[in-house]
């Protein structure tokens, strides 16, 4: 008897050489494809995505706006920032004893953007 799973494998092996060689030149190499795992890791949370929108709407939030927009403490909040910036996410300045955070630069606002309309689009 055959598994459901077996519908999704091939059943000869027979491997296109030209395809197979052409996706294999165009991988990135180095570290590419580890760092932008890392960034899908660092939006695997919820807490980190209403971070990032938040920092979408505003060019630059305080740690303090941040943890009341979210409903966090600021130790919470700074956490997760914390997270976010050491995945290059977002960046900060200090100004005297405020920490101001944004965006590192639109790629991180515009995969939460494309992610959000992917979402909404299927659930109509």
């Amino acid at each position: 008897m055959r598994s459901g799973m077996e519908k999704d494998t091939c059943n000869v092996v027979c491997v296109n050489k030209t395809v197979v060689a052409r996706v294999k030149k165009a991988l990135p190499r180095g570290g590419a494809i580890g760092e932008a795992a890392d960034i899908f890791s660092v939006l695997g949370d919820p807490t980190r995505i209403k971070i990032i929108f938040s920092l979408s709407r505003e060019k630059e939030l305080c740690v303090c706006d941040i943890a009341n927009i979210l409903g966090l403490t600021v130790s919470a909040a700074s956490h997760q920032l914390r997270k976010l910036r050491d995945a290059r996410a977002v960046t900060y300045r200090t100004d005297g004893n405020m920490v101001y955070y944004s965006l590192a630069d639109k790629y991180v606002e515009d995969l939460l953007s494309d992610a959000l309309k992917h979402v909404l689009k299927n659930n109509r």
